[in-house]
């Protein structure tokens, strides 16, 4: 608790969690290094992340949570990446599936996510994304059968796995042209879902976004969230991409920062040269345009009007963020010199882990695309 809060004094909820990550930034940096070394998951962040009363930051007050926004949600993740990028960017996943039900229920009146916001606010469960597996196209295989569905499929890069209570997920429902997508939760402690130990990655090492299996789960009717046209975007995905990706990126842009802020330190013990300069104006003039990039996903999120247009304009953001943001630790790298390639510093890890930015949706084709056909007047339903 901070000491505004003890002496009750009213605290906006950016300053509550500027407050509580600011006190976690330094123990999640001191050991990310041994994360990053061992392959291992950050279950130990998790712990204090929920010590925090981080888990239930974007839930609405009303239903038992701080309220925080999109912009105070992504500030929360830019800076815990200053400490350890893969507990920003898992943490990123939960996040983003908590911020997307309390847009919902706050903008569109949606009273099917209430009894979720409220478990998470009350029993702090952690949500996971099966991401870029489930994307438009959808993935895993829904049969028919008597009051449900039976649900089989492998849901790859699913961030934050092993601390996962829900999986928000769905699986395709094979009707030849028709096909269909369903929507819905799986329990990560049923007996018919298993997380795999198949994290190996060049960076976001302690992500642990590991495969999970289900193998024959079955999904009553009743908890079907939804159902959509597979290969298409329905509007509920216009919403999803809206609000999960300046979260996403978020992280990546602290990672950026990070980068920066060490190479600077070993610059400043350099005696300073045109090349230095130069180096050094160029990694600012980078970061800055991820920077900018990033208000601009913001802003488009608090328009609150998700839409096409909203997609290509967050999705443009989103590269330009990862351009520059990529950039801007190459840069790190070359204004550092030597001292960058050792593990101590941090540099080598940091650059490592920005490489994520490259892959999540819309990758660089896809995006390109897409923001083409809106420029050109073309349908864009089926670019993803």
């Amino acid at each position: 608790m901070s000491a505004a809060e003890m002496t009750g004094t009213i605290e906006s909820s950016a300053e509550i969690l500027a407050d509580r990550v600011g006190r976690l930034v330094p123990m999640l940096a001191d050991r990310a290094a041994e994360f990053d070394a061992a392959d291992g998951f950050v279950a130990d962040n998790y712990a204090l992340l929920k010590e925090a009363g981080l888990i239930e930051a974007g839930v609405p007050q009303e239903l038992g949570g701080m309220g925080a926004g999109v912009r105070d949600l992504a500030e929360m993740l830019r800076l815990l990446a200053h400490g350890c990028s893969s507990t920003a960017l898992a943490f990123s996943m939960h996040t983003h599936q908590v911020a997307i039900p309390a847009w919902r229920w706050r903008h569109q009146n949606v009273a099917a996510v209430e009894p979720l916001l409220r478990r998470v606010a009350k029993d702090r469960i952690i949500l996971l994304s099966s991401g870029g597996s489930d994307w438009i196209g959808g993935s895993g295989e829904a049969v028919k059968v008597e009051g449900g569905y039976r649900i089989s499929g492998r849901k790859v890069f699913s961030s934050g796995s092993p601390a996962g209570d829900l999986l928000v997920t769905g699986a395709i429902l094979r009707d030849g042209a028709d096909d269909k997508v369903i929507h819905f939760a799986v329990p990560m402690k049923a007996p018919e879902v298993t997380v795999l130990d198949n994290w190996r990655a060049l960076g976001m090492r302690g992500t642990g976004s590991n495969d999970i299996v289900i193998d024959g789960l079955f999904v009553p009717d009743a908890q079907v969230a939804f159902q959509r046209k597979a290969g298409e975007w329905h509007p509920v995905f216009q919403i999803i991409a809206t609000i999960a990706f300046p979260l996403i990126y978020a992280a990546y842009l602290g990672v950026a920062e990070h980068a920066r802020d060490i190479a600077i330190g070993i610059a400043t013990q350099k005696p300073p040269s045109e090349d230095l300069l130069h180096c050094a104006g160029r990694m600012e003039t980078a970061l800055r345009a991820a920077r900018l990039a990033h208000g601009w996903m913001i802003d488009t999120v608090e328009r609150n009007a998700p839409s096409a247009e909203s997609v290509n304009d967050v999705m443009t953001g989103r590269a330009l963020l990862a351009e520059h943001a990529i950039r801007t630790v190459e840069l790190a790298m070359e204004l550092a010199g030597g001292a960058g390639f050792q593990r101590k510093h941090g540099l080598e890890r940091l650059f490592r882990d920005i490489q994520g930015a490259r892959f999540h949706p819309l990758q660089a084709g896809p995006q390109a695309r897409y923001a083409g056909a809106m420029a050109l007047g073309l349908p864009v339903s089926q670019i993803f």
